[in-house]
């Protein structure tokens, strides 16, 4: 028989156990029980707040709650995703970015958090299909494979521009010079719009652009689209192929878009978001929102989308060694 101290013990711990269940279980149905702050690491306007414009209202009819967009850029991202993690984990407070949730933290020693340990993985709410890699019209290149044969003879001559390390204009150039064993420089920009002024203007050579960005001067000539970098072609540029058609098997980077609750949020609370976004993004006005924006709805499920982070953190780490950042 255990000793009576020893067993008060083990009832006191099972009654704190219990008694901690139970507030999370309340919790968890009360939610929400008022206004819940979506954070974006990025500036108004971009994709992240275009498709939480186009969402927030189903949600906010699901939830019964206002569902607000909170801009707090700064760093690349990293000012408003350090801030969401350090927030109570009760689901009133959401980040909402995009890939580069994992991209960016392998090249950036100001980095605080951990993309996969630190959050809450709720849903992969959307997705492109991939960059445009255009170049200059005056670049004697017609396709990828006269692009990388350029490279390969004039070895240090190309440019491309790079809107930030870890982001959606970096990585597929620098996984196509790993795959190609090519040598074409990296020019830094703050920007997109930046850096598409000086691809327009004959300054660099080459872009993995957002396709939206890139089908108005494609269509106007000012512009060449090479290839799209997901593995499916886009409708607004049908007849550009996929760099995996043009000849680099497995090649598919697409910039995604995820939502995340810090550590620790309760799974009833992260089952009732996903189920709202997952709803939300089905909806016909939304999708046909997302086709405008050459997106697609997605709404992983928390099981799914958690091995998917860690695997996007993963090759951004190997990519992030590759070419010198702190991977």
């Amino acid at each position: 028989m255990p000793h009576p101290t020893r067993r008060h013990l083990i009832l006191g711990t099972a009654a704190l156990a219990a008694g901690a269940t139970e507030a999370r279980a309340q919790a968890a149905q009360d939610f929400p029980n008022r206004p819940i702050r979506v954070v974006v690491p990025s500036p108004p306007g971009g994709p992240p707040d275009l498709i939480l414009r186009a969402i927030a209202p189903k949600l906010t009819a699901a939830l019964g709650q206002p569902v607000i967009t909170e801009n707090r850029a700064g760093g690349g991202g990293l000012v408003g995703t350090a801030y969401l993690a350090r927030q109570p984990a009760d689901g009133h407070a959401w980040l909402f970015t995009t890939a580069s949730h994992t991209n960016i933290p392998p090249f950036n020693e100001n980095v605080t958090y951990d993309p996969v340990r630190d959050f809450t993985h709720v849903t992969l709410a959307a997705q492109n299909f991939g960059q445009a890699l255009v170049v200059h019209p005056g670049l004697r290149a017609a396709s990828v494979a006269e692009l990388i044969d350029l490279a390969r003879r004039e070895p240090g001559r190309l440019t491309y521009a790079n809107a930030g390390n870890g982001t959606a204009s970096h990585i597929p150039a620098e996984l196509m010079k790993a795959m190609t064993g090519t040598d074409i420089l990296s020019v830094p920009y703050r920007g997109v719009a930046e850096a598409a002024a000086d691809l327009l203007s004959g300054r660099i050579d080459m872009f993995f652009v957002g396709t939206q960005i890139a089908l108005e001067h494609v269509q106007a000539g000012r512009l060449r689209a090479l290839a799209i970098t997901g593995s499916r072609r886009w409708k607004g540029m049908p007849e550009v192929p996929t760099m995996q058609e043009a000849g680099l098997a497995g090649f598919d980077v697409v910039n995604w878009f995820g939502l995340w609750l810090p550590a620790g949020a309760p799974r009833p609370v992260v089952d009732r978001i996903h189920a709202a976004v997952a709803a939300a993004v089905r909806e016909p006005d939304v999708r046909a929102q997302f086709d405008t924006l050459g997106l697609e709805g997605v709404a992983m499920s928390p099981d799914a989308f958690a091995p998917f982070v860690a695997d996007q953190a993963r090759i951004a780490q190997e990519i992030g060694r590759r070419v010198g950042g702190r991977g």
